[in-house]
């Protein structure tokens, strides 16, 4: 199977504050074709540490998730879930999205045409680059 490159995220929500504002967003990225989703999981944690997982076509119809067009057939193992939800801080919740980077497929295919290969790279959190930006002289 050719794939793009592909990225996990876990966001959390403290409070249980998660209302599902995120799956309009998420479904505009599948359909412009930026990503495709590979796997898309909830874990919730209650404030006695109990924990509950869900993928997320599991969800209430209006939490909105259902109109997502991606793939929801486990491709995160019983212990990424168990390590996420191990990191998560009681009543709260959490996002975990596994996706593919559609828009950089035809990129990575030039890079590994030629022999290239990626060395290194990470996400760069957004404070740090709006303090770079803020420190640079217009």
């Amino acid at each position: 199977m050719d794939l793009g490159p592909v990225e996990y995220l876990m966001l959390s929500f403290p409070g249980n504050k998660f209302n599902g504002e995120i799956s309009k967003a998420i479904a505009d990225l599948v359909e412009n074709g930026t990503v495709r989703i590979l796997d898309l999981t909830f874990i919730i944690k209650d404030a006695d540490g109990t924990t509950a997982v869900f993928e997320y076509d599991e969800l209430e119809e209006a939490s909105g998730f259902q109109d997502i067009d991606g793939s929801a057939d486990g491709l995160l193992s019983e212990e990424d879930l168990e390590i996420a939800a191990e990191a998560l801080s009681p009543n709260s919740s959490a996002l975990l999205m596994v996706w593919e980077d559609v828009w950089a497929a035809d990129f990575q295919a030039a890079v590994l045409a030629c022999g290239g290969e990626v060395i290194t790279g990470e996400r760069v959190p957004r404070e740090i680059v709006q303090a770079a930006f803020a420190g640079i002289d217009s």
